[in-house]
């Protein structure tokens, strides 16, 4: 035992290097298993050539690109629909203007009927609908209610009268239906 302790002494000082290599062995023994099971992976997949590592970055790239012109895509889509929605939101109040002035009898016979008709047609081009009538179902997600009224002849709140249509392009509202509504009177 005394020997085996001068050898291991003797390989730490360098003088004995086959003592040294054998004690270095014996430090690193726990990593030996570890090892043994990446040298036979290796040897069961094979060692990956430079030619499959090459395909598979670029089938990763390909996987990448199409991904990157999805999503191009899809905030192209995102971007117009917003810049249509601008665009409508800003002929509201002339849309009102024309709807208040047809209301009154104001457009028959004239020129503007052509125009409203003109206007209303691009809205509708563009995915623009008009809703909110009497009699309908209060919605507060798309109604605006300004006045509150009792009533016995109804069960449920319901648009007594429209004061400002309500527009929407496709499923986004742009401006909520500014109502009359009657609830039902308690009783």
């Amino acid at each position: 035992m005394a020997d085996e302790f001068n050898q291991d002494e003797a390989a730490a000082q360098g003088e004995n290097p086959e003592a040294a290599a054998s004690a270095d062995n014996q430090d690193f023994s726990p990593a030996d298993p570890i090892d043994a099971e990446l040298a036979d992976l290796v040897d069961a997949t094979g060692p990956i050539s430079k030619e499959a590592e090459l395909l598979a970055d670029l089938q990763r790239l390909q996987a990448e690109f199409v991904n990157y012109k999805a999503r191009v895509e899809r905030d192209r889509d995102v971007s117009r629909n917003a810049a249509i929605a601008e665009v409508l939101r800003s002929l509201l109040p002339a849309l009102d203007d024309l709807s208040r002035a047809e209301a009154h009898g104001d457009l028959e016979g004239s020129p503007f009927a052509a125009v409203v008709a003109k206007l209303r047609a691009s809205g509708e081009k563009f995915g623009l609908k008009t809703f909110g009538a009497k009699g309908d179902k209060f919605d507060p997600e798309i109604h605006e209610a300004l006045i509150q009224t009792p009533s016995a002849d109804v069960t449920e709140n319901t648009v007594a009268d429209v004061v400002e249509a309500g527009y929407l392009v496709g499923e986004r509202l742009l401006r909520a239906a500014k109502v009359a509504v009657f609830i039902p009177a308690e009783g």
